[in-house]
C-alpha cells in the first residue's frame, strides 16, 4: 500500500458542476464534492464561500459564482470565516494529517504504531485519529502497519542472503511472530515466496469463450487467477511473470471440470459459481473484493458507493486501485463498478468485455 493511497481526497459523488443550476444544486446540498471547483458570493453579506459550507443558503438572487477565490475577492467579496474557503479544505487538511501519519508508520521499526504518539503529532484525541486514518484510507493504523510490513518483507526476502535476515530488515522483532503471520502476509511459506513461488504447484488451463482466450489457474487452496485476453501465450507468461519459480501442471481431467464451471459462469453469469478461492491480496484489497462480491448479478455500484460500504468513503481512488488489482475475473465481479454517472470505467481486461458482460446479467 502506497502513501499516495492516503492522500486520496473524496472523489466527486457526481460529475463537476460546469453552469450556474448545476452549481447551484451544488450548493444547495452542500456537496463536498464541488469543493475546490468554484467558490460562491452572497451580495448581502459580502462573502464568499465553498460550496459544502453549513450556512443557511442565501435567496438564489444574491448569488454569484466564481471560479477561485482570488477572483471573488477582486468582485469584492471576503472569505466566509465559517468554511474559510481560501485555506485547505477539511478533507485536505485531514488527508494531510494522515499523510504525515503514513509516513511516520512507514519509516518506523515498532511492532506497532503508537497511536498516541500520532494522534498527538495530529493535535487530536486517539480516537478522534483513529477515526480519521480509517475514514481516509479505509484500514485502521494497525492494519496499514501491517501492510508497510508486508510491502517491505517482500522486497527484503529477495534481497537478503536469509529468510531470518529478512525478517529484521522488515522490522519483525522475532522470528516466532513472523512465522506466526507468514501465511497471511505472504500466502505461501517464506521460502516459497523468496523463490518465486518455489515448492509451490499451480494448475492450469487456456481456453476459448465468447470472450476471447480464458485462463483458470489454482493451487491446492483454490482458483487464484481468471484472465481473459486475446493472445493465450501472453496469458500464460502473465501467470508465470507472477509465480516465476512455481511448478505450473497442465490442466487434468479433475481441473478441466473447473474450468468448465467457470466458462459457464461466463457465459450464465446469473448462474451461481461455487469454488474454493485462492484469494491474495492486502487487508484492504480483501475488504473492497469482498464489497464488489456482495454486488448481485445485474446490478453495479460506483467507486464511491464501495468505498462507502466498507467504511471508507474518503478513499475512492484506492477503491480503484484494488478493482484493478484483482486477478479473478467475474468470481470478484470489479466489472460491475462503475463511475459515479454511470459511465463505465477502465477494466483490466477491456471495456468491451465489461459492457458484454453488464449486458448478460442484465438480460
Amino acid at each position: 500500500m502506497m502513501i499516495a493511497m492516503a492522500t486520496t481526497r473524496t472523489a466527486p459523488s457526481r460529475t463537476q458542476p460546469s453552469n450556474d443550476p448545476e452549481r447551484w444544486a451544488a450548493v444547495l446540498r452542500r456537496d463536498p464534492a464541488a469543493d475546490g471547483s468554484f467558490v460562491y458570493s452572497v451580495l448581502t453579506t459580502g462573502v464568499y464561500c465553498r460550496p459544502s459550507c453549513a450556512s443557511r443558503p442565501a435567496l438564489r438572487g444574491n448569488v454569484a459564482f466564481h471560479a477561485t477565490c482570488a477572483a471573488a475577492e477582486q468582485a469584492g467579496f471576503r472569505p466566509c470565516r465559517r468554511c474559510r474557503p481560501n485555506e485547505p479544505s477539511l478533507s485536505e487538511r485531514r488527508a494531510r494529517i494522515v499523510a504525515d501519519a503514513c509516513r511516520s508508520i512507514a519509516t518506523s521499526s515498532d511492532d506497532a504504531p503508537d497511536l498516541d504518539a500520532l494522534a498527538a503529532s495530529a493535535g487530536m484525541s486517539r480516537f478522534h485519529f483513529h477515526r480519521i486514518f480509517k475514514a481516509v484510507t479505509g484500514i485502521t493504523p494497525k492494519a496499514y502497519a501491517l501492510s508497510e510490513r508486508r510491502r517491505r518483507l517482500e522486497r527484503e526476502i529477495q534481497r537478503r542472503p536469509t529468510v531470518t535476515a529478512a525478517i529484521y530488515e522488515a522490522g519483525f522483532p522475532s522470528s516466532g511472530r513472523f512465522y506466526a503471520a507468514a501465511p497471511e502476509l505472504l500466502g505461501m511459506t517464506p521460502r516459497a515466496a523468496r523463490g518465486g513461488g518455489i515448492d509451490t504447484e499451480i494448475r492450469f488451463a487456456v481456453g476459448q469463450c465468447s470472450l476471447g482466450a480464458i485462463l483458470v489457474a489454482a493451487t491446492v487452496k483454490g482458483v487464484c487467477a481468471i484472465q481473459f485476453g486475446d493472445d493465450p501465450d501472453r496469458l500464460l507468461r502473465d501467470l508465470q511473470d507472477r509465480f516465476p519459480k512455481a511448478r505450473l501442471i497442465g490442466a487434468d481431467a479433475a481441473f478441466e471440470r473447473v474450468v468448465a464451471a467457470v466458462v459457464g459462469h461466463v457465459e450464465r453469469p446469473n448462474e451461481d459459481l461455487d469454488l474454493p478461492l485462492d484469494v491474495r491480496g492486502t487487508a484492504f484489497q480483501q475488504r473492497v473484493w469482498q464489497a464488489l462480491r456482495g454486488i448481485p448479478a445485474g446490478a453495479t455500484a460506483s467507486y464511491a458507493e464501495i468505498a462507502a460500504r466498507i467504511g471508507a468513503p474518503g478513499a475512492v481512488r484506492a477503491v480503484a486501485n484494488a478493482c484493478a488489482a484483482n486477478h479473478l475475473a467475474v468470481v470478484i465481479p470489479c466489472h460491475r463498478v462503475v463511475r459515479a454517472d454511470g459511465a463505465l470505467s477502465g477494466y483490466r481486461w477491456g471495456v468491451e468485455r465489461k459492457r458484454d458482460l453488464l449486458a448478460r446479467e442484465a438480460a
